[in-house]
């Protein structure tokens, strides 16, 4: 099997980029390599991840272009010289339109931290999401890695982990308990178990080849 050629689209901090970086030095996903960060912002910690782990950046701003379906078609241009074979959305703020999911078609994964179908969809990002959990008084969230399709959100689930709400919590302290127990766990086995070949789709249903040991793995 050939190596897949990974690509992470980031808009900020980079701490799942960074959970990705770290895996691969483990050698942990699944032969997979990351050949390019991404970025819709300039200026973004997330490029410095890049630049320390020697990860080649690019940039492809939001504010360069008229409309979020013109970045699309300018990311798809850039991910098809890379020769990308896999994309993932790593705190990647904006909405992409049906271009990508053309062009990658079951080859774009995205982390959101709540268990969809719970506090997801347009508006549901970052620090948003944990405020709204909290809002609606749930004792239990976490973090889905899905794939993406043309609906924010709305792809077939591959991985989630649930992660304890506590009762003094803040949206900053859920935030960071999501991120450790769930989100930089499950993304990076994602993409392992994608590249491994593990992940077999069937309507909305993700199959995981082994999946009674991968219940093991996240456990």
């Amino acid at each position: 099997m050939n190596n897949k050629r990974i690509a992470v689209l980031v808009s900020g901090g980079g701490t799942n980029l960074q959970a990705l970086i770290d895996a691969q030095r483990r050698d942990e996903l699944g032969g997979g390599e990351i050949v390019a960060v991404i970025s819709s912002k300039p200026d973004v910690y997330a490029l410095e991840r890049a630049k320390q782990a020697g990860i080649p950046s690019y940039m492809v701003a939001r504010k360069d272009y008229p409309s979020n379906q013109a970045m699309t078609v300018a990311l798809v241009e850039q991910l098809q010289k890379l020769n990308i074979g896999l994309v993932v959305l790593a705190g990647f703020l904006h909405i992409l339109t049906r271009e990508m999911v053309a062009a990658f078609p079951n080859a774009i994964l995205n982390v959101h931290p709540a268990l969809i179908p719970s506090f997801c969809g347009k508006g549901a990002y970052g620090l948003h999401v944990h405020e709204m959990a909290l809002a609606y008084g749930v004792k239990v969230t976490g973090a889905t890695v899905h794939f993406v399709n043309e609906e924010a959100d709305g792809g077939p689930i591959i991985l989630q982990k649930a992660v304890d709400v506590l009762p003094d919590d803040t949206p900053e302290t859920l935030q960071r308990r999501v991120m450790e127990q769930a989100e930089w766990r499950i993304l990076p086995r994602a993409v392992a178990l994608f590249c491994e070949g593990k992940l077999h789709l069937e309507g909305r249903t993700v199959h995981i080849t082994d999946l009674i040991l991968e219940k093991e793995v996240l456990s």
